[in-house]
């Protein structure tokens, strides 16, 4: 089979850092252009990684059978139905979209094309993680879990710490997809949501979830702009066999972007739709944000006595 014609939709950072290193990397793609709200970005882009330009959209989804799609994920979601409509296969970025709505419409145009997507989460394409979490599912099932991950992205140098986006929603949407790709695989479809936010300062939030069908719970603690020294990242799962904590380690984002690449031209070339992370899998996770979101705003309850 011939190298996958793709095209880059996005000029950031991650653009350059992960999809059109990994992209340039694969024998199983060709990039074939670079497209971006900015064309003289766009065209900066294309420069440095040896491809083409564009500054026409849908010239730019005649020429190729896939895209990546590397933007801010309001813009994503647009993007996307657009894309798969005009029938090229999909790889996106997490969060799907920023509303339910958004977010269906991308499952809707995904499932009327016939066409291929994946959602790159990007610990579920680390195989030694993927391994922990089906050998994890499998030892269920597990009464709690608890997941933190405090982060702080406004450091010096940080290429996050003037995005927009992050900025305005927070750890809950972007740390937040992260936490419920790697729960829901183990602890099951989620029922109810509870959530508070912390110190008005910060965007730390505290979120609960009740998964079926035992009702069993799980506790998300994040944030983007917790101080330095407290920064960390765990998982641990508690059941009648004891507790079990998730590997942590290093990864390459490249290399895990790399395997997402060839999941995808797997499932083109099987006539597969159905993946771990597919837009299906994407909108459930939006879906429980959006719940955790609405219940920040519901008023608590106060000690008696």
């Amino acid at each position: 089979m011939a190298p996958l014609r793709v095209g880059l939709l996005g000029t950031g950072y991650w653009a350059l850092r992960v999809h059109g290193t990994a992209l340039t990397k694969s024998a199983q793609t060709g990039l074939e252009g670079v497209w971006g709200r900015d064309p003289a970005k766009a065209q900066d882009l294309a420069t440095r990684l040896r491809s083409k330009g564009y500054d026409d959209l849908d010239e730019l989804l005649g020429s190729v059978d896939a895209v990546c799609i590397a933007v801010p994920p309001d813009i994503q979601a647009t993007l996307a139905v657009r894309a798969a409509r005009a029938g090229c296969h999909l790889l996106l970025d997490k969060p799907l979209a920023l509303d339910v709505s958004s977010a269906q419409a991308v499952v809707d145009a995904v499932d009327e094309a016939g066409v291929a997507a994946i959602v790159f989460f990007t610990q579920r394409f680390r195989p030694d993680l993927e391994d922990w979490t089906k050998s994890t599912a499998e030892a269920g099932p597990w009464h709690s879990a608890r997941l933190l991950h405090y982060a702080n992205i406004y450091g010096p140098g940080n290429p996050y710490a003037t995005s927009a986006w992050r900025k305005q929603y927070g750890a809950l949407w972007d740390i937040g997809p992260h936490a419920l790709a790697a729960l829901l695989p183990i602890m099951g479809k989620v029922t109810s949501v509870a959530s508070r936010s912390g110190p008005t300062s910060s965007d730390t939030v505290q979120v609960v979830l009740t998964h079926e069908p035992l009702s069993a719970t799980s506790t998300l603690a994040l944030s983007l702009t917790m101080p330095p020294a407290a920064t960390t990242s765990q998982l641990v799962l508690y059941g009648e066999h004891g507790a079990r904590a998730r590997p942590e380690g290093t990864f390459d984002a490249v290399d895990a972007f790399g395997t997402a690449i060839d999941e995808l031209v797997a499932l083109i070339e099987s006539g597969e739709r159905a993946h771990r992370c597919d837009t299906h899998f994407g909108l459930e996770v939006v879906r429980v944000l959006a719940a955790a979101e609405q219940a920040l705003e519901l008023p608590g309850v106060e000690p008696s006595g």
